[in-house]
This record gives structure tokens, C-alpha cells and sequence, in this order.
């Protein structure tokens, strides 16, 4: 905790920038799976909406930019984060935030992209932030069936998924707020969807973008139900004390580390705990 405390006040004393920047800490482990796996996942039942390029420099989607500074960022985050869901045997990764405007769906539309981009991982997107969903607006994503028809029973799951023009990556969008969203979630539908997303594939990361932990309790719903949850703080948008308590409501088990966002920091700089 202290250290946590050090690396937090050392990124508070740094001036905000547009620039979002991220790491993790890590255990070094090789990342391997079946190349048979990869071969037999089939997208062609996937709706296939190419996204544009503009729009996602427009909400900072960098990942998509090869040898972009700001993609090596979420590059290097990827390599920490499955680094560590590797030597435990975790698939699925919920991001939160204790505050809203951190950027955590920023990092896990980034991250997922990231990881899709290796050729061992697939990777699917959840937009579970059931009141404020964002996933969809930032990539520039529309469509007429998303999590809202799924979580009615109008629409399958497969259904829901798209391809968004970038091999072994799928999203399952959220695109208007979903009222009683906690009871929602904590419903036996969206449990076994859960399950079914990480038990399919082996090679599969399931990555959760889910409300900030202080709004509501909509992320403590489902935190019991997923791996292993990564922590995004941005400068300056939320207190010591925030902090302290989302760490509180956190298992300290599978926390994976806290992504730092909207500091200015020396490049190849890092924060640990």
C-alpha cells in the first residue's frame, strides 16, 4: 500500500497532458497457445463493421497505428497484463476505474486491440458499463443488435458480436443505458455468459470495461464472477481517499496493478507496487 501511496503521489505532482499513458507490473512468463485453436475460430458469422481511422485518432483508439509511441504504450501493457493472466491461468480481465473520466474504456479498447494483435491471443470486448456505455461511441460503432437486445432475449449472444475489421478481436457492444442495470448484471444470464465467453477458447482474453467502482455497485456485481481486474487512476480526477476506498472494495489477490493515465512522465519511466 505505501508504494501504491509513493507511485500515486508522484503521478499527481506531474502536469496533465492529452497524451494517456499506462503501465503495469509484471512476471515474466512465455505466452503460448495451440495454433490448432486459432486456425478453428470462425468469424464469419461476426457482423463485420470496418471502423475509421479518423474517429479513432479523434478519441485517442492508438492502438491501430503501427509503431505509434502511444501504441508501444498499450504494447508494453499488453505484454504485462498477459504475462501475469498466464501464470494463473486467467482469461478474463475486468477493467474499473474508482471515479468516472479516468479513461478506462479508453485503456480497455487499447488493451484489447493490443492483444488481438497477437498472433496467440484472441480477444473479446464487453461494454458492461450497463449506465454509461462508451464502447460503441468511441470506436464508432453502430448497429442494430448489441448487449441491449441480448440481455432482452432478442438477440443470441453470437449475435451481438463484431468484428471490427481487425483479425482475432471481437466486441460486444453496449449502445444505450440499461435501467436496473445492477440487477442486470447480477443475473444468472449474464453469469453464464461469462462463463461461456472464457471457457470456449483457451487462446480467448475476455476483457470487461466495466462503471467506475464509487458510482454504483454495478462492478462489484461482477467482479466476483471474472479472473482478474486491472485499476485505471487518472491525474488529478480522483481524491487519495477514492483511491484508498476502491482499493478496499477490491480482492488484493487478483488485482493486477493500476494504470496510471493522464500523466506527464520521462519516457521508458515506469510505476510499480
Amino acid at each position: 500500500m505505501e508504494k501504491i501511496k509513493e507511485a500515486l503521489a508522484k503521478a499527481k505532482s506531474q502536469k496533465p497532458v492529452a497524451k494517456e499513458v499506462a503501465r503495469v507490473v509484471s512476471v515474466q512468463k512465455n505466452i503460448s497457445s495451440t495454433e490448432s485453436e486459432l486456425s478453428a475460430i470462425n468469424y464469419n458469422t461476426s457482423v463485420v463493421i470496418k471502423l475509421n481511422p479518423a474517429h479513432l485518432e479523434k478519441n485517442r483508439i492508438v492502438s491501430t497505428v503501427s509503431g505509434d509511441v502511444n501504441a508501444n504504450v498499450f504494447d508494453s501493457l499488453r505484454t504485462q497484463v498477459l504475462q501475469k493472466m498466464e501464470e494463473n491461468n486467467w482469461r478474463t480481465l475486468a477493467v474499473v476505474s474508482p471515479t468516472p473520466e479516468s479513461g478506462k474504456t479508453l485503456v480497455s479498447i487499447n488493451l484489447a486491440i493490443s492483444i488481438a494483435h497477437q498472433p496467440q491471443k484472441t480477444a473479446i470486448l464487453v461494454d458492461f458499463d450497463l449506465r454509461r456505455p462508451k464502447v460503441a461511441n468511441s470506436l464508432g460503432l453502430h448497429t442494430n443488435k448489441s448487449m441491449n437486445e441480448y440481455l432482452q432475449g432478442e438477440a443470441r449472444a453470437d449475435e451481438v458480436m463484431i468484428n471490427p475489421g481487425i483479425p482475432r478481436l471481437l466486441v460486444m457492444p453496449t449502445m444505450r443505458p440499461v435501467s436496473r442495470s445492477s440487477e442486470t448484471l447480477s443475473s444468472s444470464k449474464v453469469s453464464s455468459l461469462i462463463k461461456e465467453l472464457r471457457d470456449r477458447y483457451e487462446s480467448r482474453i475476455v476483457i470487461f470495461d466495466l462503471p467506475p467502482v464509487l458510482s454504483s455497485d454495478d462492478a462489484m456485481v461482477i467482479l466476483p464472477h471474472v479472473d482478474c481486474i486491472l485499476m485505471v487512476v487518472a491525474s488529478g480526477m480522483s481524491t487519495e481517499a477514492e483511491i484508498e476506498e476502491t482499493l478496499h472494495h477490491l480482492p488484493k489477490d487478483n488485482l493486477l496493478g493500476v494504470v496510471f493515465n493522464k500523466a506527464e512522465i520521462e519516457p521508458k519511466s515506469y510505476y510499480y507496487y
